[in-house]
């Protein structure tokens, strides 16, 4: 009989123990660390401080775009009148345009993702701080990448908590 009592009191004590442990609060949440970054202040400024570098290379490029649009629009409009010869001669010219929207394209998006590697350089270290600083503040267990969660309410989703402390941390520098 005491042996039984021990035994119980013991399973008890056991239980109770384990049902501390499971009912200790895990804090998980989730992060998108890209929309977090683009939806900074810092990040618009610098998106916009891009475009305005990059302009007149658009201008460019739209300019090529059009004068094809326009003689491909004149050889289709006037095909039916117009010689082999002039035919051949608009065409290539169009090709050539392509080839010329191909180019000024490709040296463009090189050029842009260039400009924003060095720009965004050192977002790593500032995302990585304001990560800390919310572990902190909030207490977290865990911060997962979003793309790691099939889904995530809500609750859990501090995307806009660390934009907005990005931008804390960028209005402070």
């Amino acid at each position: 009989m005491l042996n039984r009592s021990v035994i119980t009191m013991a399973v008890a004590l056991v239980l109770g123990f384990s049902a501390s442990i499971v009912s200790a609060e895990v804090k998980i949440a989730v992060v998108d660390v890209q929309t977090a970054i683009l939806n900074s202040e810092e990040a618009k400024r610098l998106l916009n401080q891009i475009q305005e570098e990059f302009a007149p290379e658009e201008e460019k490029i739209r300019g090529i775009q059009s004068n094809a649009a326009r003689i491909l629009e004149r050889l289709q409009k006037d095909a039916e009148v117009m010689s082999d010869s002039e035919k051949r001669r608009l065409q290539q010219e169009i090709e050539s345009l392509n080839n010329d929207f191909v180019y000024e394209r490709q040296k463009l998006q090189k050029s842009i993702e260039g400009r924003q590697t060095e720009l965004f350089s050192g977002v790593d270290q500032r995302v990585q701080k304001a990560i800390e600083e919310l572990v902190l503040s909030e207490d977290y267990d865990m911060i997962l990448p979003r793309q790691a969660a099939l889904y995530v309410g809500d609750l859990y989703n501090i995307t806009r908590k660390l934009t907005e402390k990005l931008n804390e941390l960028d209005s402070g520098r």
